[in-house]
């Protein structure tokens, strides 16, 4: 029974130590990138002055473009929200934050007739922190502040 006992508390006490070890190890390799936001219907994609009531844009597409090459891509839904998800093996955060941006190609008067049917909205990326969860570490990003490019296809 004794050693029963002892076999059971050897357990308990190494399994912490392992996991600890192994997120130690693994950290890097557990994780993702995040890139999520809202963009809403107006002339700069960007919340209306002192926070009045602003349409949201449905059904964009919005491109994460690193240099002139979109690596991903998703679409809005009814709530403006898009997220994409990166793997940290294939992309690193400094890159990201320098080289990449966010481009909303889809026509501004698709969301609102009296808004420009050409060009699009651009931004920068934004750093806001991790989140971890278990071993999974997630790299959070947002835009930095759409604005307007009339010179977008």
């Amino acid at each position: 029974m004794a050693l029963k006992t002892l076999v059971v508390l050897s357990f308990l006490i190494a399994l912490p130590l392992a996991q600890a070890q192994l997120g130690g190890l693994l950290g890097p390799l557990l994780g993702l990138l995040r890139i999520q936001g809202v963009v809403f219907c107006t002339p700069n994609g960007g919340i209306g002055l002192n926070g009045t009531a602003t349409p949201v844009f449905p059904n964009a597409l919005v491109q994460l473009q690193c240099g002139a090459t979109v690596v991903s891509t998703a679409t809005t839904n009814g709530s403006g929200l898009f997220s994409i998800l990166l793997d940290p093996l294939n992309f690193v955060l400094s890159t990201l934050l320098s080289g990449c941006r966010l481009v909303v190609n889809t026509p501004l008067a698709s969301c609102n007739a009296t808004l420009p049917s050409v060009g699009g909205l651009v931004s920068n990326l934004q750093f806001i922190g991790n989140t971890v969860t278990g071993l999974l570490n997630v790299g959070n990003m947002i835009p930095a502040g759409f604005r307007f490019n009339a010179n977008l296809n």
